[in-house]
This record gives structure tokens, sequence and C-alpha cells, in this order.
């Protein structure tokens, strides 16, 4: 089981990443591969660096009970290094298995865009960026040409403010403030925003933690109450 309070369990065919923009600064998979590699964790010989592992493609038809499956929390399934042929194989087995729901979030969506034609998109599979700032906001446009079912934004860690986002063709929105060591401050207001903004459009909205040092005393209540909507609350 997972400890991310938006799915249930992680599955990584691939490990290993390379940052791309400031909310990689402090990327919390690279602490923990490289902790894993220390220990000789033998899946974390290569350290952060992109690795495929094609005996774990086969894992979620193993699982009797319906999850919600992080894809590649260790990872980002469509890094420039992970072969389209090994992406095809991943989403043949998310085809083949409607029972999961996938929820897979990448920094690149602009090479999702480009590949997506060639995918089979079947409606248990979602895709999301992440947009930790107002720099990267370009990405909401690529993931808008993603024929997802659920589309969905990750301002986590949450690094400035997010002012009149385009949110049409979006179902879902995650907030999270950083956590760890060396982690950055994230305003009330920059999260009051966010949410106000999903409300108004009738997004739903994710409030995942204030973050910090240790998190676990920040929590995660906004205004005395907590923000758990998944997309399919407000579809139904």
């Amino acid at each position: 089981m997972s400890s991310i309070e938006w799915t249930d369990l992680t599955w990584n065919p691939v490990t290993g990443c390379s940052k791309v923009s400031e909310g990689c600064r402090n990327c919390y998979a690279e602490r923990m591969a490289l902790r894993l590699q220390k220990m000789g964790q033998p899946r974390y010989t290569n350290g952060f660096q992109v690795t495929l592992h094609p005996e774990s493609l086969t894992q979620p038809l193993k699982w009797f009970k319906p999850r919600m499956v992080f894809v590649n929390s260790m990872s980002d399934l469509f890094h420039e290094k992970v072969p389209f042929d090994f992406i095809a194989k991943v989403f043949d087995v998310m085809n083949k298995t409607p029972k999961h729901t996938y929820q897979i979030l990448t920094k690149r969506p602009e090479r999702v865009a480009d590949v997506a034609s060639s995918l089979k998109w079947t409606p248990n599979i979602w895709i999301g960026t992440s947009v930790e700032n107002e720099k990267v906001s370009n990405r909401i446009n690529d993931l808008r040409q993603v024929p997802a079912y659920i589309r969905f934004l990750s301002c986590e860690p949450l690094l400035g403010p997010l002012q009149d986002i385009n949110l049409q063709g979006i179902h879902w929105v995650i907030v999270g403030g950083e956590s760890g060591p060396g982690s950055r401050p994230m305003s009330d207001d920059w999260v009051r925003s966010i949410r106000d903004q999903c409300q108004e459009h009738q997004v739903a909205f994710f409030f995942k933690q204030w973050g910090g040092v240790q998190k676990h005393r920040t929590g995660r209540l906004l205004d005395g109450r907590t923000y758990d909507e998944f997309p399919i609350q407000l579809q139904d």
C-alpha cells in the first residue's frame, strides 16, 4: 500500500529520472533511490539513472482487488530515455486490467501529446502533469491535447501563485507543499486561490499537505477541513 493520500499503491516498471524544472530541486524519489542504492537494493543498482524493469510489467495482472495505482512514483513514464516500445507495453498491461485505475503523472506532457495517438487510452488511464509555478503552466496546454478520460494537475510542490488557471478539459487538481530537507514555504493564499478556481469551474480539488521538514505536524487541513475530492465524485 502507498502512503500517498490520493492513491492506493505504486507501480514502478521504470525507476530513475532527471531534473527539468524548479519543482525537481528536492526530489523525494531521488533521495529514496540513492538511499536504496546504498542499502544494496538490486532494483536501484543504477541509483537514480533511468532504468527499465520489464520483470515488473506483469504485477497488476496478479492484483485481484480493484486498486488506484500511481504509475512510476519513482520515475516519469514519458522520460525521453524510456523507449516508446516500453511505454506501449505498460499501456498494454493497463488496457488489459480495466478493474484498476491508473494515475500517470509526468513533467513531460509534450511527449505524451506527441505519442498519444499511438496509444490506447482506456477509461481507467488518467494522465496528469506537475505544475509547480507559472513558469511551467504551459504544460497544461500540452496535457489538454491528450485524449484521456481524466486529466489532472499536481501542484506539488506548489512554489508560487497560480492565478487564472485555464481549467478547460481538466478534471482534478492536487495541491501540496514541499516536504523534507530544504523544503520551501507555501503561502495559504496560493492554496485558497486554486481551491476557489476549482470550485468555480467544478473541478475536483484535493489538498494533500502543507509540507515542511516534519509534514505530519503541519497536517492537511485547509480552513478547518480536509479536501479529498476525486474527479469521479463530481462526475457522478
